[in-house]
């Protein structure tokens, strides 16, 4: 069965559709904004090289950008992100553009033709990207891969592609008894197998490995390891090399770059004011006689929980249960006694997290970020989740990934519930982007508007 390369026509396609937009934009504007006719030939002539200019800085920049090696996995969030980012550095390239070109065109409509740009280029790349979405969810473009040894790290991974379709993979299972190098080449060849999954914990002998991967080599196979959800290793080294050697360098994450923490906690500090000022001054007051009225009690609960490289602080709360000597050890449970009736209406909005904003103005959490458990939480499944500690790289969050996904509460099963959020956290702490933070906040708040039905 011979492999059809979708990829590379959709590819293709999608530049060409690129320039076509940037074409008729840039066409649109020089016709009227002088009043030509579009047949005019002298018009194609005095905007045939700015044109061209245009197009070659936008293919010469994608290079750099990569907004056409979009993983098939990527996320809408980070799709945009990677688009505004390119077009930040087209604009330059505009103004550079605008420097050696002698059309007037650029020195009066430049910002009017790059809002059109924009504005053109997200909507017709989205209309591409939810397209795609749809038509893999059919079947069609997908890629053929298939899974050599499988254990739990590779049967979260197999689930995963199997519940969204719009990835676009197809599972083939090999059936031989035996790793015979001709029938699995055979299979390959058979299938259009594209991507070998292999788990890093195998039973397979150093020997067979080492076959194996130069057999993928030779049939042009590509190779995937899955490390085990407890190895720390694998997710805190990149790849690097000194001339020709190869070399494990620890990874930098984004929020490890000062001008990143710079935006993250200036916006933090100008939120949580405009928060405390605008809604809390009013709303505290409220809650705070509901609360009273509710149960004897302090209307604050204060519980220290692991911050920022897992230095202990004090984080506040609403009191939403009544007083009792379980609340710092046990965690909620469905139609739990303990919560106040004013206290289930807090943890369904989420206003019980209210008071927190003054924990992020002293600095010890911040709008966005893995959310902090209690102590007893932590130490207990700090030891039996690989990856958990990589969560304290940043400071904790009001609401997170993980929240606004639907991995709130805690059931116990370490394996599946508990398992996913780690993940969903060590994903923000190594993809973090003010991008991202804002879209985790606009979730937030549909969330708190319609009522959140994990919330306990």
């Amino acid at each position: 069965m011979q492999r059809i390369r979708y990829s590379r026509y959709l590819k293709s396609i999608i530049i060409l559709l690129d320039l076509l937009v940037i074409a008729s934009i840039f066409i649109f504007f020089s016709v009227s904004r002088n009043q030509y006719s579009i047949y005019d030939q002298e018009v194609w002539y005095q905007n045939s090289f700015p044109l061209l200019l245009l197009i070659f800085f936008w293919i010469l920049l994608s290079g750099r950008t990569k907004i056409y090696n979009i993983a098939r996995n990527i996320t809408y969030i980070l799709f945009i992100e990677r688009i505004i980012i390119h077009f930040l550095l087209f604009l330059i390239g505009l103004l550079l553009i605008r420097k050696v070109s002698n059309n007037q065109f650029f020195s009066s409509e430049l910002s009017v033709l790059s809002i059109y740009l924009l504005f053109f280029i997200i909507l017709s790349k989205s209309l591409i990207y939810f397209a795609i979405k749809y038509i893999r969810t059919l079947g069609i473009n997908h890629r053929n891969v298939m899974f050599i040894f499988e254990n739990n790290s590779t049967q979260v991974l197999k689930n995963t592609l199997i519940e969204r379709k719009d990835f676009g993979y197809k599972i083939f299972s090999y059936e031989g008894s035996e790793l015979d190098s001709e029938e699995l080449a055979k299979f390959w060849k058979k299938n259009g197998i594209h991507t070998l999954f292999i788990p890093t914990e195998n039973s397979f002998s150093e020997k067979i490995q080492d076959e194996i991967f130069r057999l993928a080599e030779a049939h042009k196979v590509h190779i995937s390891l899955i490390p085990n959800i407890t190895q720390n290793s694998y997710f805190f080294y990149d790849l690097g090399y000194i001339q020709t050697q190869p070399v494990l360098n620890q990874v930098k994450y984004p929020l490890d770059y000062y001008s990143n923490f710079i935006i993250k906690r200036t916006f933090d500090i100008l939120f949580s004011i405009l928060v405390l000022v605008l809604i809390c001054s009013w709303l505290f007051p409220i809650i705070a006689f509901l609360i009273k009225r509710s149960s004897k009690g302090p209307v604050f609960f204060i519980q220290k929980r692991y911050g920022f490289h897992e230095e202990v602080f004090k984080c506040i709360k609403f009191r939403t249960m009544v007083v009792n000597k379980e609340s710092s050890s046990k965690t909620t449970s469905e139609n739990d006694e303990r919560i106040t009736k004013i206290g289930q209406f807090l943890r369904k909005t989420s206003l019980d997290e209210m008071p927190q904003f003054i924990n992020v103005l002293k600095g010890e959490m911040s709008v966005v970020g893995p959310r902090p458990h209690m102590l007893a939480v932590d130490n207990y499944y700090k030891p039996k989740i690989g990856r958990y500690s990589l969560r304290s790289l940043v400071n904790p969050g009001i609401t997170g990934l993980a929240q606004v996904n639907g991995l709130r509460g805690d059931s116990g099963n370490v394996e599946v519930e508990m398992n996913k959020r780690i993940l969903a956290d060590a994903f923000y702490v190594r993809n973090w982007s003010f991008v991202l933070d804002m879209v985790i906040i606009l979730k937030t708040i549909w969330l708190v508007l319609r009522g959140d039905k994990k919330a306990k």
